[in-house]
């Protein structure tokens, strides 16, 4: 079992038409990536509305990396990091350019929804806004 997360809490998972391997036939509709996926490698083909990527450990950052790298490239559906992913990273997970963290139920126990809540101001609470904010006065 696993959670999902967005700036809402813990909610439902909607999705019900399961993922794919990158290479996928052309019928895919959300490609499964791995941490070690190069960017430039993925195909954007359309009706591809959604793309998971992998985060094997909370210390492995390449989905991060990756998520932006799609964002620059024009990709507009839903993004979702799934695995190891903590609630002190969600803010970051969601400036990249993530929509929604996937994690197991243990990390959900351990990590209960007021803490990603408490995350989920992401837009109004960083170093640039503050740097802007104090060069203002």
């Amino acid at each position: 079992m696993t959670q999902l997360i967005n700036d809402t809490g813990f909610v439902l998972d909607d999705w019900a038409h399961g993922f794919c391997a990158q290479g996928a036939a052309n019928d895919c509709r959300a490609l499964d990536l791995s941490a070690d996926t190069l960017p430039e490698t993925i195909e954007l083909r359309p009706g591809v509305e959604m793309i998971r990527i992998n985060f094997p450990s909370s210390a492995d950052g390449r989905g991060f990396s990756i998520a932006r790298a799609l964002r620059l490239r024009g990709y507009s559906g839903r993004l979702r990091a799934y695995g190891a992913v903590l609630a002190d990273q969600y803010t970051m997970a969601r400036r990249v350019g993530f929509d929604e963290v996937e994690v197991t139920e243990d990390i959900a126990a351990r990590q209960p929804e007021e803490q990603w809540q408490f995350r989920s101001n992401w837009q109004d609470n960083n170093y640039q806004a503050g740097l802007r904010a104090t060069a203002a006065k």
